[in-house]
């Protein structure tokens, strides 16, 4: 489907030509944000090797993105809000830019951990401001649930994209290349988002950035999602864990006071009583708990388990990322024809059937042949669940307040992957200790299994938390949406 003929007649952001070539911006920025996440991740080892890493340290590579990121999300939805979409969008891809160039040049494990934090924060702005220009751009209905899925589609794309391109990179020019790769792609975004995308209206209310809810939710989530994420590696009991959850405990009660008290609010609380935007961001947090970390895993088993190469590894992940990208589209068809609550059941419902296959597939005797009909089934489901789960958390909200908004629902994404990966590692590695070769591959695979199984488990809590959402066909939810129906029907 063409995005420049996706649309017929005026809508919210300009002609349909030139709403056309701002999705295939906004597409292609959710590409590189996706890439990103695989293509690091694929290095990862050669990373640590190449930098000096002690031990298992190299995964402060993949948790100081993870970190900033996540704590940050709210702060990028307020300044998408109040600054300008078009400026964030900007902004971000200017420091994905950067930070991507040092983090090639890196020479220090130190250097190279900034830089990806400095990324994190990149990522921040960059998901919400992409996120509310779809919201705001294309009006409520069938036109932004099909903007949805190309965005969608693209971000599956790009992780099919990023662990093959890891991969090939990793192999034939060294690690540095993956950093390097995302230099000229957002350089060139930036950039033609200037004349492209549709330039950020005049501020009309005058409205403040609520500089203490902002500092206080940006230092409480960071702390909490650093504590999550470094609990399983350096242990719960360490003080640095223990000291991070007190600090991120305090952060976010003084968050709650300072919000409940200011006339201009960072995180107004009235949008929780739009169920679809809590019944979403909730969805968006168990989608990250289970959908989210089976990558992780799978590269476990690929790479530890089964001694697979980063190529390889990359070659492995196209057959899900493929069923992904197919879900998406399914997903906008499906939202269309039967609305939001029937299409996330469905999608969550293929996704624990596929996933429950997936787990037999994690066995140390066992091919990749195994796991390929779950990795299919699983994806599609993922796929049909991360269009539905965003078209909800759009539903219903106010344009000035999209970017705060989609700052909830994707701080609930970051926040629920954290804690998903912090529990599962900790249970896929129970049976593992003392143990080294065949034993070792067993337990792992053994552990696994365990984990994938539950995943498909939070699944299905998934499913059940959808039936609270209204039914009501996607397609007449908007007034928009009846009148193009009765001039059709004319």
């Amino acid at each position: 489907m063409s995005t420049s003929s996706m649309l017929r007649g005026e809508a919210p952001g300009g002609t349909p030509r030139r709403l056309g070539w701002t999705l295939v911006l906004l597409a292609f920025a959710q590409l590189i944000y996706s890439l990103d996440l695989n293509i690091v991740f694929v290095a990862l080892p050669e990373i640590g090797s190449g930098l000096g890493f002690r031990g298992q340290t190299q995964q402060l590579v993949v948790s100081a993105y993870v970190v900033f990121a996540g704590g940050c999300l709210l702060l990028g939805g307020r300044a998408a809000d109040l600054l300008g979409r078009r400026r964030m969008f900007v902004l971000a891809l200017a420091l994905y830019a950067v930070s991507s160039l040092a983090g090639g040049m890196a020479g220090s494990p130190g250097v190279i951990i900034t830089a990806r934090a400095i990324q994190g924060i990149g990522g921040a702005l960059l998901l919400p401001s992409t996120l509310s220009l779809i919201n705001t751009l294309f009006e409520e209905g069938p036109k932004r649930n099909r903007a949805l899925a190309v965005w969608g589609g693209a971000g599956a794309s790009g992780l099919t994209i990023g662990a093959l391109l890891g991969g090939v990179l990793t192999e034939q020019f060294g690690w540095p290349a993956v950093f390097y790769v995302n230099v000229p792609l957002a350089g060139l975004v930036a950039l033609a988002a200037l004349f492209v995308i549709p330039s950020d209206p005049a501020r009309g209310e005058r409205r403040k950035f609520d500089f203490p809810g902002s500092l206080s939710v940006t230092a409480g989530a960071t702390l909490l999602v650093f504590a999550l994420v470094e609990g399983p590696e350096l242990g719960w009991d360490h003080p640095l864990v223990v000291g991070a959850f007190v600090l991120a405990i305090i952060s976010l009660a003084v968050f709650a006071a300072v919000e409940a008290r200011s006339t201009d609010p960072l995180m107004p609380f009235r949008l929780f009583r739009n169920r679809s935007l809590t019944v979403g961001m909730l969805v968006t947090f168990i989608y990250m708990a289970t959908f989210g970390v089976l990558p992780y895993f799978l590269t476990v088993l690929m790479q530890t388990v089964h001694g697979y190469s980063a190529l390889q590894t990359g070659i492995a992940f196209l057959i899900p990322s493929v069923a992904i990208a197919t879900g998406t589209q399914l997903g906008e068809r499906l939202t269309g024809r039967i609305g939001i609550r029937s299409t996330l059941v469905i999608g969550f419902a293929t996704g624990a059937i596929g996933t429950v296959g997936l787990a037999f597939g994690f066995d140390a005797d066992a091919g990749y042949g195994l796991l390929v009909p779950g990795l299919i089934v699983s994806g599609i489901g993922q796929g049909i669940v991360w269009t539905g789960m965003w078209i909800a958390a759009a539903t219903g909200t106010a344009p000035k307040e999209q970017g705060v908004a989609n700052g909830i629902a994707s701080t609930a994404l970051n926040i629920g992957n954290a804690i998903g990966l912090a529990v599962f590692t900790v249970l896929a590695d129970i049976g593992t200790d003392g143990k080294s070769g065949d034993a070792l591959r067993a337990a792992t695979a053994d552990g696994e299994f365990f984990v994938v199984l539950l995943t498909a488990a939070g699944m299905v809590v998934g499913l059940l938390l959808t039936l609270t959402l209204r039914s009501q066909p996607a397609a007449a939810t908007t007034p928009a949406a009846k009148d193009e129906e009765a001039l059709a029907a004319r």
